[in-house]
């Protein structure tokens, strides 16, 4: 296959999340791949329910691809993944077992081999390929930043996790979300005039 580091036509759209373990993992992908790849911060998603509860919402409106990496650490992640979520909603994808280490780390892992930051590039194009859209990316649109959530009256005031927490709801997210973590998980399931018309309809029903 030919180097795809100048090939912007090459880039893979895929509509179905892509959950990695780290963000060196999520750049990596993101270097070629048009879609949502979310982390689970290494073991951290063990006591994470938010991130968790993201990933059920994600896993609900088509499936979730996994792809960590093929050692210990990255098997006990994907089973834990795996369990939580319904059955048939997960896609199971598996990098080779290559020895080495990442540049970036002074010693290698503990067995040795390269994760999914280490893989060459080509490796994971051809990898993830199969899972490309036909269809343009979808278009998001500028962000929803934390004025906006105050604007609306979900952070900063009194009130505002109750309004959240209904918000939250009708995502199929938990109550309970620290304003951060509210915030990240409505950028990957809203653009900023879903979210702006979302909450509106919120004040409204509670005016």
């Amino acid at each position: 296959m030919e180097n795809m580091e100048n090939k912007e036509e090459k880039r893979l759209r895929i509509s179905r999340p892509i959950i990695v373990e780290g963000r060196y993992d999520r750049e990596k992908l993101l270097s070629f791949v048009d879609g949502t790849v979310i982390t689970t911060e290494g073991f951290a998603i063990f006591n994470s329910r938010e991130r968790m509860a993201l990933i059920r919402r994600l896993a609900a409106d088509g499936g979730v691809i996994v792809l960590t990496d093929s050692d210990g650490a990255g098997a006990v992640i994907r089973s834990h993944i795996t369990s939580s979520l319904p059955k048939g909603s997960v896609t199971q994808l598996y990098i080779p077992r290559v020895p080495g280490k990442e540049r970036r780390k002074k010693t290698p892992s503990r067995a040795g081999t390269l994760g999914v930051e280490g893989i060459e590039r080509d490796t994971l194009y051809r990898l993830l390929l199969p899972f490309a859209d036909g269809g343009p990316a979808r278009e998001r649109g500028e962000a929803v930043k934390k004025s906006d959530m105050y604007a609306c009256g979900l952070s900063g005031t009194d009130g505002a996790e109750a309004r959240r927490d209904r918000v939250a709801a009708a995502l199929g997210l938990p109550p309970g979300m620290t304003p951060n973590a509210f915030l990240a998980a409505v950028n990957v399931l809203l653009s900023r005039d879903e979210f702006l018309k979302l909450a509106e309809q919120e004040k409204e029903e509670t005016e």
